[in-house]
């Protein structure tokens, strides 16, 4: 592989577990309740618009109208607001990037500038400047393969070289359809015992489930 493309939240930064809480919280308060795991199964990974939008559609559906007013702004700031001190990076994260010999890069949905924050929070944003790339430079999200077609061509590197490292199934099949080997990740806090499986039926062709185990594998394809 010529380069290595990692996903943000639930892969780099510890922070998708912190989100969750949230979001299940601030939902219930308006009537919406999800289970955990399936919840975190259908949504993670989009960008805010398109998950904002599948929760307005389970509001139309349940309640014959659209979610509260500015409901998605006001629940975007309650998570940064619980995110932006908490999240910590995954264990052994600083040391599987740093040890990376090939090119690297971070492809996420985050908006650029709450992106940027959470790596530098956790002292990683150095280690992948300048090929730091958000959903927000894209017109289609996560599950298309826009946003790692374009971090390719940010890398000057052929997408079917590059690997990509991904806690969820929208991230997986977002790699799989730009033609990168997609890497499955369930070493943080928000992942459900069964996301294993659904990451190698999206396409992962290994999952791994601690930063040891991802170095070793990316090891096995250097």
């Amino acid at each position: 592989m010529d380069a290595v493309i990692f996903d943000c939240d639930g892969v780099l930064v510890d922070s998708e577990v912190i989100a969750l809480r949230v979001e299940l919280a601030a939902l219930a308060e308006i009537g919406l309740h999800y289970e955990r795991h399936a919840f975190a199964e259908r949504f993670l990974g989009q960008t805010n618009a398109t998950f904002h939008a599948g929760l307005n559609d389970d509001h139309l559906a349940q309640f014959g109208k659209p979610l509260p007013d500015k409901f998605g702004e006001q629940l975007a700031a309650r998570i940064w607001a619980e995110m932006a001190g908490q999240a910590d990076a995954v264990a052994g994260t600083r040391d599987v990037v740093h040890g990376l010999s090939t090119l690297k890069a971070v492809a996420s949905s985050s908006s650029v500038y709450r992106l940027e924050h959470k790596l530098r929070h956790v002292d990683l944003f150095d280690a992948f400047a300048p090929h730091v790339y958000s959903g927000e430079s894209v017109a289609r999200g996560k599950p298309w393969p826009d946003l790692y077609l374009f971090t390719a061509a940010k890398l000057c590197v052929d997408p079917r070289a590059c690997a990509a490292v991904e806690d969820s199934v929208n991230g997986v099949r977002s790699a799989v359809a730009a033609g990168m080997t997609a890497v499955g990740f369930t070493g943080g806090g928000h992942c459900s015992p069964n996301l294993t499986a659904l990451l190698k039926d999206a396409g992962a062709v290994q999952v791994a489930c601690d930063m040891p185990a991802l170095a070793e594998i990316l090891r096995g394809m250097s």
